[in-house]
Formats: structure tokens, sequence, C-alpha cells
């Protein structure tokens, strides 16, 4: 039997880690609406340094060939740029300490009946190194949309983990009466429609970027985006939908209760707060500032989806009574 005192701490360490993973998917989602993800065209080092240069005057005549990516010379220096991914690094590092020490509070659970705990928390750990290296493959293919979306996916995948490893840590109980018909399925419905709206999210922030260097006039982008951009938006009101339907359900269900009425419900609050980020990118020119707010929302949704569907799916806490 685990102490309570290191369930408790493992627990609370965890929701930390998992909340600074989120917040690194903003910080990413800032590099990426600057246009500071080549802002250190090398990996792990920036410019060859460990600490980046402030001034292009730290640099070498010639560092626009000698840190050419994908044989492509690269843009002119900006010490904004270079910084902001910088810092990204930074968090990412403080991040993967935080994984690490996750998977250290976990170790109490390798003596418990719970070992799945620890070894999720490990595989956890893993990934964010394999997150590391996919890193520097963003780089070197000069920001590759299918690398973006793979480390974006991955990304998704740890936080998955640490949702998991939270949950199953968890004490509370959920009791079921009568779970309605098809929850299963509208549960897989939802995750598939996260993935392909997370994949499909990536590819519109790529045409709009490809949109922007022929058409100046950014009122207009959303209008030449194409059906890449009509998907993305079609499957958002659909996903919304169901989730209404899973909600009103499960209100039915447990009244007002239940940890799954309330996660269901604040997964309908974030769509609608996510639709509204987006209608605000598609119809004021796809503001900078909001970009970074959209893809933190859209995460979040993820990851919400994600916890709802352990509890339903592997039934750690979920205790059902047929009545």
């Amino acid at each position: 039997m685990i102490e309570l005192k290191k369930q408790i701490r493992f627990r609370r360490f965890g929701i930390l880690t998992i909340a600074s993973v989120f917040f690194l998917i903003f910080i990413g989602g800032l590099v990426r609406s600057t246009g500071s993800g080549m802002g250190c065209p090398d990996w792990p080092k920036c410019f060859g340094q460990w600490i980046p240069p402030s001034d292009i005057s730290e640099l070498p005549l010639d560092y626009k060939t000698k840190f050419a990516v994908a044989g492509k010379e690269i843009a002119d220096f900006d010490a904004f740029k270079t910084w902001t991914e910088y810092y990204n690094r930074l968090i990412g590092v403080v991040i993967g300490l935080f994984v690490f020490l996750t998977v250290i509070f976990a170790l109490p659970y390798l003596k418990s009946t719970n070992k799945k705990i620890f070894w999720l928390s490990f595989l956890a750990f893993i990934l964010v190194g394999f997150q590391g290296w996919i890193g520097s493959i963003v780089v070197s293919t000069d920001l590759a949309t299918y690398m973006i979306t793979i480390h974006m996916l991955i990304a998704l995948i740890i936080v998955a983990l640490l949702i998991y490893t939270v949950s199953a840590s968890q004490d509370f109980v959920i009791y079921q009466i009568n779970p309605f018909p098809g929850l299963k399925t509208l549960i897989w419905v939802l995750l598939i429609i996260a993935i392909v709206q997370t994949v499909s999210g990536t590819q519109v922030r790529e045409a709009i970027d490809e949109i922007a260097k022929r058409i100046d006039n950014r009122w207009v982008w959303t209008d030449n985006a194409g059906n890449i951009f009509l998907m993305h938006r079609s499957w958002s009101w659909f996903s919304l939908l169901i989730s209404i339907y899973m909600m009103l359900q499960f209100k039915k269900i447990f009244l007002r209760e239940s940890i799954l009425y309330k996660a269901s419900l604040a997964l309908v609050l974030l769509m609608c707060t996510q639709a509204l980020s987006g209608a605000v990118l598609a119809n004021l020119g796809f503001p900078s500032q909001f970009q970074s707010i959209h893809l933190t929302l859209g995460s979040l949704t993820v990851g919400l989806i994600i916890f709802i569907s352990i509890l339903v799916f592997t039934k750690i806490e979920l205790k059902l009574e047929n009545k």
C-alpha cells in the first residue's frame, strides 16, 4: 500500500507537469505565429552557440550560408525571433525535467499492484527525449509541415500518458446507471475528429503561410485557403454537436453530480471558446496573438476528450451499476 503522502505528491506534481506541457504547446504556438521557428537554424545550439547572439555583430559575415538549412540560405538575423525560439527550447528542457521528476515520484507504484503508473510515466519521459530529437528534425527540414504535425501529435501522446497516470492514481469513483447506447462509439468519433483537427490545423496554418507570400491583403486569406480550411471548420462543428449530445445524456443519467457530466460540460464550453477564437482568425485576417490561443484551446480540448475516454474505456475509476 502506497503512503497517502506519496500518492498526493505524485498526483499534484503530475497535474503540474500536464499543465506545463500545455504551456509549452502555447509557447510553441507563439513561436509559429511570430515566424520564429527558424530563429535558431541549428540544434541543440543556436548559431553554433549555447547562448544565442543578441546582435548581428556577434555572427560571422557568411552566417547566412554557414548556417544554411536544407541547402537554402537562412533569413536575415532577427534577435527577437532567435530569442523567442531559444526560450521555447529552454522551457522544453525544464518540462523534460518535470516529466523526469514525475517518473521519480511514481517509483513507489513499482511496489504496488498499479505498476503501470510508473511504466507509463517512464514512457512519457522517453517520448520527451524523442520529441527533442523530432524538434531537431523540424529545424533541419526547414519547418516541413509533416514534421510539425508529427511534433504536435507526439506532444498530445505525452499529454495522454500523463493524464492516464494521474487519473489512474485518483481515488474518486464514478457511479454510472444505465449508460446510454453508443457512448463508446461517440468517444471514438470524438477522438478521431480530434486527431483529424490537429492534422488539418497544421495544414491550414501552412496554407495560410503560403497564401501570405502571394497576397498582402490578409482579409482575403481565408477565401483562398481552399477545402482544407472548410474541412477543418466543418469537423469542429460536428464534434461540438456530439459533445453537446453527450453532455445532455450525462446530465440525464447523473444529474449534475458526476465528474463525467462536469468534464463533458467543460468540453462543450472549451469547444465553444475554441470556435470563437477560430472565428476571430478566419474573419479578422489571422491575427498572430490569436493563433497560439487557438492552438492551445485545441490541445486542451484533445486533453479533455482523452480524460473522458480514459474514464469510459479503462474503467479505472468507473463502476457500472445497471439498475
